[in-house]
């Protein structure tokens, strides 16, 4: 992070995309959550890790490689039956079952890093194999949680970035240890060229004309700038009606292109929401 102003940046970000989900966060409180999801324990630190950064006048680190140096070693598991969760998304989880919510106590209690993964089978209710779950979750940082009049424990994550699970621990909650997935060809000629294909088909799809709207205006409809080529194809891929094993394969794919390759395909043959 190269200084304030992007931090403050990061905040307004955040606390925007809570807003469309009705959480409402003061400015303090998401310079406060910023630094949480970067691993610092509050804003305090995390300022002061930017002056320290100035003074010593070091290269700005990438985003992705911040959060990745960050990322711990071993981190409680969501498992989810229906939900693929992708990076920069923010979504409500409820949680019903004993050892996920182990699994949020735990998350709570340290640096609030969960790692969210979809489950093979919906029925399973137990999934604490490598067999039972995907290769490839999301790492997110948890929000907030909150027991619901029904007992059931709803927890808002923000998801980060893709992770491989290399190791499972099954204890008191299920745990694992994880490796960062970085993107290829993000940047690409043909990543920029795909990411508009994708946008003015889904804009067929949905039957919304986005062509004449704003970038700030498009994001009432959830849509990112077509100048993230990486984000678009996340994005598309979560508003279309399309299963569980479509979402994971998107989700599992790191070559950008080769992403929104298969985003404008399933464009092609998935049906709107009546």
């Amino acid at each position: 992070m190269r200084d304030f102003r992007d931090a403050k940046a990061m905040a307004q970000t955040l606390s925007e995309a809570l807003a469309a989900k009705s959480v409402s966060l003061s400015h303090g409180e998401s310079l406060e959550l910023i630094a949480r999801i970067l691993g610092l324990r509050d804003w305090n630190v995390l300022a002061a890790r930017i002056q320290a950064n100035q003074r010593a006048t070091a290269p700005e680190a990438a985003p992705v490689a911040v959060l990745s140096s960050l990322m711990q070693t071993e981190v409680p598991i969501f498992p989810m039956r229906d939900l693929v969760l992708f990076p920069q998304t923010i979504t409500p989880i409820f949680v019903a079952r004993d050892k996920t919510r182990r699994a949020v106590e735990r998350a709570m209690a340290g640096d609030r890093r969960v790692l969210v993964v979809a489950q093979k089978h919906g029925a399973d209710d137990d999934p604490s194999t490598l067999q039972s779950l995907h290769p490839v979750g999301v790492m997110a940082s948890v929000i907030n949680s909150q027991t619901q009049m029904d007992g059931v424990l709803k927890v808002t994550v923000s998801g980060l970035q893709r992770m491989a699970i290399t190791r499972l621990i099954d204890g008191e909650c299920l745990a694992a240890e994880t490796s960062p997935i970085e993107e290829q060809r993000g940047q690409s000629e043909e990543a920029a060229s795909l990411s508009r294909m994708v946008l003015d088909a889904y804009s067929i799809y949905a039957n919304i004309d986005l062509s004449s709207l704003p970038v700030r205006q498009r994001a009432r409809f959830g849509l990112p700038s077509a100048e993230n080529p990486g984000l678009m194809a996340d994005t598309v891929a979560q508003l279309l009606s399309i299963g569980i094993d479509e979402k994971q394969r998107i989700l599992e794919t790191s070559d950008v292109v080769a992403r929104l390759e298969k985003v404008l395909e399933l464009i092609g043959t998935a049906r709107p929401e009546q």
